[in-house]
């Protein structure tokens, strides 16, 4: 039997010390960056959001490529993406680590909504808060000491 996979998962990770530095007006080519870095690994964007302070990516991914090496390559290449094609940028980074949240088929649209929905989820609570969230949602250990690093 040939071997059938549906691995949807939710990527989360903020810019170095949670700082405001993703601009409106190249996030949209940011995000289309990350399609492009994830279609070089065999993957597939579904949705990219979030706020200039942090990124959501839902991604599909086959079994063949490893979770680490799609995000590790994520944020590497889109830094230097950044670095190269955007003028008002020169102190841009990204956080140490990532968040990886599996995602089944059925909550798709659910978490396409939540990505897309950023501005108004970010009324209420912040990135840090999201995430410490998104941990307890998932059931992941964690120690705050080495969140926020």
């Amino acid at each position: 039997m040939a071997s059938y996979i549906s691995n949807y998962v939710h990527f989360v990770w903020s810019t170095k010390d949670r700082r405001s530095l993703i601009r409106e007006h190249w996030q949209d080519r940011l995000y289309s960056f990350l399609g492009g870095i994830l279609r070089n690994k065999k993957s597939r964007l579904i949705c990219a959001g979030g706020l200039p302070d942090h990124v959501h990516i839902l991604a599909s991914m086959p079994a063949t490529v490893s979770l680490s090496a799609v995000a590790n390559t994520l944020k590497a290449n889109s830094s230097r993406w950044v670095h190269e094609h955007i003028n008002d940028a020169d102190d841009f980074s990204w956080q140490e680590g990532y968040g990886a949240f599996s995602v089944s088929k059925s909550a798709e649209a659910r978490v396409v909504e939540y990505i897309r929905g950023q501005k108004e989820h970010h009324r209420k609570r912040d990135f840090k808060e999201e995430f410490v969230a998104l941990l307890k949602k998932h059931k992941i250990d964690y120690d705050e000491k080495y969140l926020w690093g």
